[in-house]
């Protein structure tokens, strides 16, 4: 009775609540980029990491300003060039040895028709070469993940209804063509995935709904994490992954609610803890869209791996992205 009253109670009132996830613990960004040059708008949203396995410290980030196109920051956060595509929202990159790495950003300048842009980064001038544009499905594009297949890049190209289109990405002569593998669909909006390097595994975030993963070639998938206001508080926004081993390793996704990350242990996807980026140096983050993380040696600040997390918060500046160590993260966590 006492419960039914005060449910009564807040509908009388109006009252509401905010959902609150567990407490996460709290980590420091060691560095961050310049802001994005769209001032006063939500602008910033996905970054990608490539790593220079022979000079750590040259490695780099391509990331979105989704009103205007894509910059290439170095792990210092300063700007090495910016790419005028207009509006992109999604970018993931994926290293294909002597072919180059191959930059690819879901293109959003046509909102009835979802293309994808690709790009060749050159690793020495910190510039991207764009190879062309591909249309891969009807409707508008909005998120984005990539793994390699031999010779080829399977694109996951993610639709706001909901709809997830794979496709193989095919460079010949320098021009990229793609052709319909597999379509997905989930029911409500989705953004944010990422997929298994190892067997192609691939998690899609439904933003009010929770974490969706879909085998290689299969045509349904699992809710393996629902948002219960405990790890995930909506919306379910980007997601990243750590393969380590044949099957272990981690998930980690923006529990945008309540500005945290959650981390699940793979492969069975056990919820394991919750961090944030507190205040400190370089400021706390709030709202973030796009993560990414990256392991392997990054030189002395990030010298287990490299997380990076889209402020939606920066003022009085414009948005950008936070950089944490991995190590740092996994310390708090006592992983």
């Amino acid at each position: 009775m006492r419960v039914a009253a005060a449910v009564l109670g807040l509908l009388l009132c109006g009252c509401t609540t905010t959902p609150r996830g567990l407490p996460p613990v709290a980590v420091s960004a060691v560095a961050e980029t310049v802001p994005v040059g769209s001032d006063n708008l939500d602008a910033a949203d996905d970054p990608s990491i490539w790593r220079n396995a022979t000079d750590p410290l040259a490695s780099l980030i391509v990331a979105t300003d989704k009103k205007a196109g894509l910059y290439v920051y170095g792990l210092d956060g300063q700007v090495r060039s910016f790419y005028n595509a207009g509006l992109v929202n999604n970018v993931d990159l994926v290293d294909m040895g002597d072919a180059g790495v191959i930059v690819v950003a879901s293109d959003r300048n046509d909102i009835a028709s979802a293309k994808l842009q690709i790009f060749r980064l050159n690793t020495q001038s910190a510039t991207l070469d764009l190879l062309g544009k591909v249309a891969v499905a009807s409707g508008e594009g909005y998120g984005l993940c990539l793994r390699r297949a031999d010779a080829d890049i399977i694109a996951f190209s993610v639709l706001k209804d909901g709809t997830v289109q794979e496709s193989r990405i095919t460079i010949a002569a320098g021009q990229p063509t793609a052709t319909a593998l597999r379509t997905l669909k989930l029911p409500t909006q989705t953004e944010g995935c990422v997929v298994d390097p190892r067997d192609g595994m691939l998690y899609v975030g439904e933003e009010t709904a929770g974490i969706w993963r879909f085998a290689d070639r299969a045509s349904s998938g699992t809710l393996v994490s629902a948002v219960d206001n405990r790890y995930l508080v909506a919306d379910v926004e980007g997601l990243a992954l750590v393969a380590e081993g044949d099957k272990g390793g981690y998930l980690l996704a923006s529990s945008q609610g309540d500005n945290a990350f959650a981390v699940f242990r793979l492969p069975d996807m056990t919820p394991i803890g919750r961090f944030r980026i507190g205040a400190g140096v370089h400021g706390a983050v709030e709202e973030t869209d796009g993560i990414e993380l990256k392991s392997g040696d990054f030189g002395p600040n990030f010298p287990d791996g490299l997380f990076i997390a889209q402020d939606g918060h920066n003022a009085p500046h414009a948005q950008n992205f936070k950089l944490v160590s991995w190590a740092a993260i996994k310390s708090a966590l006592g992983l």
